[in-house]
């Protein structure tokens, strides 16, 4: 029976992975599957399984997760702020599940999957779109977003993770297999283009320049990256000049026309004033009482639709280190601190995990990924990678140098 268990638990992990972008869909069968991971675990692992993470960050990370719960409870919030906390514990609980799992590339493979499967059913939608409505526009459209299978901002994170797994799988001499992984790469890029998120696309440009710093052939890539940067830089300076207060330059216009940047920037904006108000708190408000603050915030915005709208969606800090510092205070964010710094030394020297590790932060900054279940997924997905002391088999990834 045991030997029955240990073969099908894989497959089931990576059934896990395949099914995240479709939870709107088929929203029982992640929690099946992840039901049946923890029922099945404890009958398959070995204590040698344990090897495969970095007892350290993990300890770190259980840590992490350990004082969200112990003061919440002590705090009086853990009933109203259970769904976020839990949340948390899907990314904590997928690298624990991951310990019985030997290939790690076949996780990988269920990432690039489910991005083109994703991708696949978004394009399908478009089509469908632009064959029945005479005014669609592409990029930054309700329309398009409408036809998107999850929300652009976890769709675009997905299309990231496939591009940099596609990457890492290469082998460093041409193998048939190489052309797969550079059209996913491709495919996922174009597919960013199509649906307009920035974010994602900005963090490319970022993590290509970053590759300039590993690898071999330093001499020819530092010149690169020190060009690519001084153009980029002068394209911004440019960009960003105004010709007079009325005419706003090409950069900002494309920067704040968007529809998230009013948002968002009406969020951080009242997730500042609650922190300064609340001045250095150690253990925080509360993750339910964080939004009732910033929707005593939205009660102050001027326009009278846009204030409903706000108020009514209880918009969160759209900021997670912002959230976790308004919400579990100071130690509380200090403790995802030093969980982030602590991974960065850890794996400074590899590209991939470094890769990651950025991502995870990028989105961080622009979005509470502890609030949604599919953002849960992708970060616990990041977090196998940076826990484990071997991701993958040995000769099967490229030589990051």
């Amino acid at each position: 029976m045991k030997i029955l268990l240990s073969a099908i638990y894989p497959y089931v992990y990576l059934l896990l992975f395949v099914t995240i972008p479709f939870e709107d869909y088929v929203r029982a069968l992640p929690n099946i599957l992840l039901g049946i991971l923890v029922i099945v675990f404890p009958f398959i692992v070995k204590k040698d399984d344990f090897k495969k993470i970095d007892q350290s960050l993990i300890l770190i990370l259980l840590f992490f997760f350990g004082y969200l719960l112990v003061n919440a409870a002590l705090s009086g919030t853990l009933g109203e702020d259970f769904s976020i906390i839990k949340k948390v514990l899907i990314a904590v609980g997928l690298v624990l599940l991951y310990i019985p799992v030997n290939d790690f590339n076949k996780i990988k493979k269920a990432i690039i999957f489910s991005s083109v499967a994703a991708i696949i059913f978004s394009v399908v939608n478009i089509v469908i779109l632009t064959n029945t409505l005479n005014d669609f526009h592409f990029g930054d459209s309700p329309m398009i977003i409408e036809a998107l299978l999850v929300d652009r901002l976890y769709l675009g994170m997905l299309s990231v993770l496939s591009i940099l797994v596609s990457y890492s799988l290469m082998r460093p001499k041409f193998h048939p297999k190489n052309r797969y992984y550079l059209a996913n790469m491709i495919i996922n890029i174009l597919f960013l283009f199509l649906i307009g998120t920035k974010i994602a696309l900005l963090l490319l440009v970022f993590l290509l320049l970053l590759r300039q710093l590993y690898g071999t052939k330093k001499r020819v890539r530092i010149p690169i990256l020190v060009l690519f940067i001084a153009i980029l830089g002068t394209l911004f300076y440019v960009g960003f000049t105004h010709k007079d207060d009325k005419e706003p330059s090409i950069l900002t216009s494309l920067v704040t026309n968007t529809m998230t940047w009013e948002l968002r920037s009406e969020t951080w904006e009242c997730g500042w004033k609650t922190a300064k108000k609340e001045g250095v708190n150690l253990t925080g408000i509360g993750f339910y009482n964080t939004k009732d603050r910033l929707v005593s915030c939205y009660e102050n915005i001027i326009d009278s639709e846009k204030k409903q709208d706000f108020t009514n969606k209880r918009y969160n800090t759209h900021n997670q280190f912002l959230d976790f510092y308004v919400s579990t205070g100071l130690i509380g964010f200090l403790l995802f601190s030093i969980l982030i710094t602590a991974l960065f030394i850890k794996k400074r020297k590899k590209y991939f995990p470094i890769a990651l590790l950025l991502s995870l932060v990028a989105y961080c900054m622009v979005e509470n990924v502890f609030h949604r279940q599919i953002g849960a997924y992708y970060i616990g997905f990041i977090l196998i990678v940076l826990v484990s002391n071997k991701m993958v088999a040995q000769n099967n990834t490229i030589n990051e140098g």
